[in-house]
């Protein structure tokens, strides 16, 4: 693993208390033979809440104008997965994680899931180390580049499918929880959602929304949208 320093000095913040960040950059399979140490999964659950808060803001001040409905779909498209993992990757977070010697590459630090993960967690570890102000600080620059990106873009995959349908003549697509696993701090959604004439398609995330985007997504895919 590279030196957490670095990435201190990339983000401009400089750590109180440093096991915050170490513990923000180790997977669960670095750990799990060591009861007493921490892996960033509750450090994720906490960075996610607080970036939508931080993203919220920013759009307030950028767009002081615009809708609700539009703020609601520039904010899923910046808090996204694949908005954090592509941030994750700017910084080359891959470098510094710490993940079990058993993990393949595409199971740890190059997995999207893992980096966006980790970028989270690294905000919420900022979040209590220096409070919401120094959070906003980092948040800012890295997320500001995709702040202006075309509202065409931004359609949230839930509103293209169900306008997808409806321009078939189609029915609302139904969505259903197929299953949730993992503890109440780490839940795990698996959903499917099903469009009349087309097989169901499945979706995986850490929240209801993000299970339904995801199988919205695959039946996009599958439709050759």
């Amino acid at each position: 693993m590279s030196e957490p320093t670095a990435l201190c000095k990339i983000l401009g913040v400089s750590f109180r208390d440093t096991s915050l960040l170490l513990q923000a950059l180790t997977h669960a399979s670095a750990v799990a033979n060591h009861p007493n140490q921490l892996s960033y999964d509750r450090l994720e659950f906490l960075g996610d809440r607080v970036l939508g808060v931080i993203i919220s803001d920013i759009l307030l001040r950028t767009f002081p104008h615009a809708p609700e409905g539009e703020l609601s779909r520039r904010l899923a498209a910046l808090v996204r997965r694949e908005t954090c993992t592509h941030i994750a990757r700017e910084l080359d977070l891959g470098t510094y994680i710490r993940v079990g010697k058993n993990m393949r590459p595409n199971q740890g630090k190059n997995n999207d899931n893992v980096l966006a993960d980790v970028m989270e967690a690294i905000l919420g570890a900022i979040y209590i180390d220096q409070g919401f102000e120094t959070v906003h600080k980092v948040v800012t620059p890295l997320w500001t580049p995709h702040i202006h990106a075309p509202l065409q873009a931004l359609k949230d995959p839930k509103s293209a499918l169900q306008e997808w349908a409806q321009k078939l003549g189609y029915a609302a697509p139904v969505y259903d929880i197929i299953a949730q696993t993992g503890p109440d701090h780490k839940p795990h959604f698996t959903v499917q959602v099903v469009v009349e004439t087309r097989a169901p398609c499945m979706g995986e995330g850490a929240s209801r929304r993000h299970a339904e985007y995801q199988a919205a997504i695959a039946m996009l895919a599958a439709c050759g949208e």
